[in-house]
């Protein structure tokens, strides 16, 4: 009896280890770590200047080759030239541009400093002579590269594409002025949005005689390709009332998705297209020896002397011919409309006749002009690819 109750107490104090055993082989299964996914935080400068969006009509837009945006900024002549680095100075391979104002006799152009770097110079015309050029002044703060130069007609406020510290992304377009007590320019100043976004923002120029203005960026655009947005400059800025649009609306204004939404009832970018269509459209400068031709995707003429055949030698002299009479009708019938609001009932009648027949000529010189570049193209290739 003794020997079974020892065995007894013996089993009940080995139960408490053979538990305590069992807990320690439980496998515990581990609950994987909880990621948490931060949203990246825009830019500061960018939120704000996004609030900042200046209203801007933007009457038309067309997608081009990079290298033959030129073409497409129908400027005045009045307004001053801009033409490349290459066709300036007769050189290749540079991605400079030149620009000329409307006497002739001042230019201010992009070129490679000594670090490899895009910097603005000027340079002033002495007799036939350009003078040996000068950095720009005033400009250099806070920008380490610097293009696509435009000046007013006031010969004070000029603008430019640039990269640096102010830049949102790549080249964005900045206005300074002219200090005539100092010689230099001002500090440069980013002009926001909707021009001015996280891709290159190249070129801003306006027509002042047509108020017509022309910016040219890469956004949205495949490689190689860029957007020329035709806009009415504003003559005050205005920003957009941040308590009748939504943030999605207001972000779609400043990256200008959408272009229509910028119409309003139609009437002024109506007026605005048909003042561009009476734009002289460089024809003054096609006259001249520099030219821009496109003969094919790989060679553009830049001189009237590079064509070959005589046949399209002709044909170009009937072409400059033929776009300065269009250039001309338009104009006239631009000068009749304006005159047709005041005039009475009579004159209202004869005008209305002239501007009838003045837009049956504009269509048909239009078409005259299309055919002879075609022709000038097929005279020319024949020439360069013989075997084609």
């Amino acid at each position: 009896m003794k020997i079974r109750n020892i065995i007894i107490i013996i089993l009940a104090l080995l139960v408490p280890f053979t538990v305590q055993a069992q807990k320690k082989n439980k496998v515990i299964k581990k609950q994987p770590p909880v990621v948490v996914v931060e949203e990246p935080q825009e830019d500061p400068r960018i939120t704000e200047m996004r609030e900042a969006t200046q209203q801007i009509m933007f009457i038309d837009s067309l997608v081009v080759e990079k290298n033959l945006l030129l073409p497409h900024i129908q400027l005045h002549p009045e307004s001053g030239k801009i033409t490349t680095y290459d066709q300036f100075f007769h050189s290749e391979g540079h991605d400079g541009y030149v620009f000329v104002n409307e006497m002739g006799n001042k230019c201010y152009f992009s070129d490679e400093n000594d670090n490899g770097r895009m910097r603005l110079f000027t340079s002033d015309k002495l007799g036939k002579e350009w003078s040996e050029p000068a950095l720009v002044k005033g400009i250099s703060e806070g920008i380490t590269e610097a293009n696509y130069p435009f000046m007013m007609t006031d010969g004070t406020t000029f603008y430019f594409a640039a990269k640096g510290q102010e830049s949102i992304g790549g080249y964005d377009i900045f206005v300074t002025r002219y200090d005539s007590e100092d010689g230099q320019f001002l500090k440069p100043e980013n002009i926001g949005m909707p021009f001015n976004s996280e891709a290159n923002d190249y070129l801003y120029v306006i027509d002042e005689q047509n108020n017509i203005g022309f910016f040219v960026t890469d956004r949205r655009q495949p490689a190689g390709k860029v957007c020329v947005y035709v806009f009415i400059p504003p003559t005050a800025r205005q920003t957009y009332n941040l308590d009748m649009y939504s943030d999605e609306k207001l972000r779609s204004l400043s990256e200008i998705r959408c272009i229509a939404d910028t119409w309003g009832d139609g009437k002024e970018r109506k007026q605005a297209l048909e003042r561009l269509k009476s734009t002289p459209n460089n024809v003054a400068q096609q006259t001249k020896s520099e030219i821009n031709f496109v003969i094919n995707d790989q060679v553009t003429y830049t001189s009237a002397s590079q064509f070959r055949s005589p046949e399209s030698q002709s044909l170009y002299r009937q072409l400059t011919d033929t776009k300065k009479k269009l250039s001309e009708i338009r104009s006239t019938i631009e000068k009749s409309r304006t005159y047709y609001v005041k005039a009475n009932a009579e004159d209202k009648r004869v005008l209305r006749t002239e501007i009838l027949d003045g837009e049956d000529e504009i269509l048909r010189l239009t078409a005259q002009v299309n055919t002879l570049e075609k022709k000038i193209r097929n005279a020319e290739n024949i020439i360069i690819n013989p075997s084609k």
